[in-house]
């Protein structure tokens, strides 16, 4: 298992949640977190993958691209497209993330 560990909100495809794991990767969903369908606010997900030391991974781009830079503390967060390759996507995702890279302070964006 890689070291990286992922919350998935509930937004995110399965399939891209499938790939990352078949790729290694430690993946939490929402649903999984028993978090989903609650209408909990994005920085309350946010301050939950926070606090278990995970990197938020989500389609949500305008609202955690606001909270990364209001300050909101966070384990990295992940911006994945509204586009069908999912696994392209996680591909993507997996060349992105390199031994000793950080993701803290950063916005990470499949394109």
């Amino acid at each position: 298992m890689k070291t990286i560990r992922f919350y998935a909100d509930e937004n995110l495809p399965r399939a891209i949640i499938e790939e990352l794991r078949r790729l290694d990767y430690d993946v939490l969903t929402s649903y999984e977190a028993q978090q989903a369908n609650k209408s909990i606010s994005d920085e309350n997900v946010l301050k939950f993958a926070q606090e278990r030391s995970k990197i938020i991974i989500t389609l949500n781009r305008d609202d955690f691209v606001s909270l990364h830079q209001q300050g909101e503390a966070h384990s990295g967060i992940i911006i994945c497209k509204d586009d069908r390759d999912y696994k392209g996507q996680a591909q993507v995702i997996d060349e992105f993330i390199l031994p000793g890279r950080s993701l803290f302070a950063r916005q990470a964006n499949s394109d």
